[in-house]
């Protein structure tokens, strides 16, 4: 009898050896097992996470993938810029551009103008041109730019064009003009340096020439940009424009506010504009009809009248 116990507990020892062990093999797998599913989930929270991101980076671009938007495009901490060319409104500043094919009330952000800071819009033939900090961009569809190369500066603030004939103005050299929309550059003359915006070229005679000027208020050439004589209007000139229908009447914007004139910029008044306009453009049409842009947060907020300016309603309202 002794003997038998002595075999039943040799064998309870045994089995729970056995047992220890196998508990113990059973460790690791279940280690591993629970640190693919750590795994698993820490992957789920980062692919949230930048879900997230994306979500937020969206939100500031809107549509820099190329849909549309009812906000205004993202420019940025300034608003340089507002031209209604070949049919669209185009509107920039030192972060970005944006256009509308509606007159505003919807836009598309122009990705390929990120960051570019155009300051003056113009139209070449059938090139759109805009023209900044990083130089000189052209597009053939208004939407995707590139670079234009062979400049004989690198900073343009002021830009106009008529036909084949490009001006360009830049702190760095003053006036240089092209007659082949571009492709070769003949220097004006240091005069114009201070010219920022959209230059206005007389598409009858491309040598006369209005634009804005941040030392003289609205200037005029004739021969050019070779020699510029001021016209008066606001001061420090940011934006100058013209009804299309009327060419004698112009309006500009500047620091201490906007001014129009019925004769050409022999008299000009004061002309009441929304709160923070920094550009205004006329919208070639039958009716007259102004458009004016102020800077809202980082995007571009665009404001329409149909009655001379008296009265000021935002375009996507």
């Amino acid at each position: 009898m002794a003997r038998t116990g002595q075999k039943a507990a040799q064998a309870s020892r045994q089995a729970r050896a056995v047992a220890v062990r196998q508990a113990a093999e059973r460790e690791p797998r279940r280690r591993r097992q629970w640190g693919g599913v750590a795994t698993v989930v820490a992957g789920v929270v980062l692919i949230a996470g930048a879900i997230v991101v994306v979500a937020a980076t969206s939100g500031r671009r809107g549509d820099a993938g190329g849909g549309t938007t009812t906000n205004g495009p993202v420019v940025g901490g300034d608003l340089h810029a507002l031209a209604a060319l070949g049919g669209g409104v185009f509107v920039s500043g030192h972060g970005g551009a944006g256009v509308s094919s509606d007159g505003g009330r919807t836009w598309r952000q122009l990705p390929t103008l990120d960051d570019k800071d155009g300051m003056g819009w113009a139209m070449s033939g059938s090139q759109t041109l805009v023209g900044g900090h990083g130089g000189l961009y052209r597009s053939s569809d208004g939407i995707a730019f590139d670079p234009v190369e062979g400049l004989p500066v690198s900073d343009i603030h002021g830009l106009g064009a008529a036909g084949r004939t490009v001006y360009i103005a830049s702190p760095q050299g003053g006036v240089f003009a092209s007659d082949d929309g571009g492709r070769t550059w003949q220097a004006r003359g240091q005069a114009g340096s201070s010219i920022m915006g959209s230059i206005l070229v007389d598409a009858a005679d491309p040598r006369r020439l209005i634009a804005p000027d941040m030392s003289s208020g609205v200037v005029a050439s004739t021969d050019g940009g070779t020699t510029w004589r001021p016209l008066g209007g606001p001061a420090g000139a940011v934006s100058v424009d013209r009804d299309p229908r009327d060419p004698r009447r112009l309006v500009a914007v500047g620091m201490n506010g906007a001014q129009r004139s019925s004769d050409g910029g022999a008299t000009w008044t004061a002309f009441p504009v929304p709160a923070g306009t920094t550009a205004v453009a006329f919208v070639p049409g039958p009716s007259v009809t102004l458009l004016a842009a102020a800077l809202d947060g980082d995007r571009a907020k665009v404001f329409t009248s149909h009655d001379d300016g008296l009265q000021w309603a935002p375009t996507d309202s």
